[in-house]
């Protein structure tokens, strides 16, 4: 089995994998890493294990898990199926590469757009021939809403809510349509973007945003929460096979 870790910048999430197959899913906080990734390890029987840290999570943790697990830690230099025709390869973010090559593996021979709704909003293109070409990093929705109240004097910090009507009535329903019905704008414009080039496009929609925003995408999509997951399991497996 394998053991899969996303250090993102709120929480990490994990994954056992049994070939393709997810196991076992689960989110936490980063300062129960070590403790949770122990109980993990009694339970099921890891072969291999990968992490991807796009956060702050100490060497010192990174040091104890490869103690734990025989780990592999996804890098710039890591092994991956695709061509990454990025101007600066050395700045794109390992939690991107991972989407990639899911991306890759799970629609070969298919212009895909991944659509990532995190703590950032993030577009990644690889085309037909396996060539990352790159996309576009946003605020996410949550940031949005942060920014609003943080960096205003009177506006108050507001929690998403489906979208009813894209005119707000009052200042809390104003800040949920600007924020809530400004990404789906947002991102049904960057789909259309991509269809005028590229009329052969998959869109995959995933991150923590995922099931709140597919319901209100008019834009065909494949909607999958485990999309960074998986592609993290594909690297893995890339590696293993090298």
């Amino acid at each position: 089995m394998n053991l899969i870790i996303d250090i993102g910048n709120t929480r990490v999430k994990v994954a056992v994998f049994e070939g393709n197959s997810i196991e076992y899913s689960a989110f936490f906080e980063k300062k129960i890493l070590i403790s949770e990734i122990r109980k993990l390890l009694k339970k099921y029987i890891i072969s291999n294990a990968i992490v991807s840290n796009v956060s702050t999570v100490s060497k010192k943790k990174i040091e104890r898990l490869k103690e734990l697990v025989n780990l592999t830690i996804i890098s710039k230099t890591t092994l991956v199926p695709f061509f990454n025709l990025y101007t600066t390869p050395e700045t794109l973010g390992v939690d991107r590469i991972a989407l990639v090559v899911g991306a890759v593996t799970q629609f070969p021979g298919k212009n895909v757009l991944v659509i990532d709704t995190g703590t950032c909003i993030t577009f990644d293109f690889v085309n037909s021939k396996k060539e990352y070409l790159g996309g576009a990093i946003s605020l996410g929705i949550d940031m949005r809403f942060n920014s609003l109240n943080r960096f205003t004097a009177n506006l108050p910090l507001v929690e998403k809510k489906e979208i009813t009507d894209f005119i707000g009535k009052n200042t809390k329903e104003s800040i949920n349509s600007g924020v809530v019905n400004g990404v789906i704008q947002e991102i049904e414009g960057v789909i259309n973007q991509y269809k005028k080039k590229y009329l052969d496009l998959t869109v995959v929609l995933t991150g923590g945003d995922t099931n709140f925003l597919s319901k209100q995408l008019k834009s065909s999509i494949f909607a999958n929460q485990n999309f960074l997951l998986e592609g993290l399991n594909e690297v893995l497996i890339f590696n293993k096979d090298k």
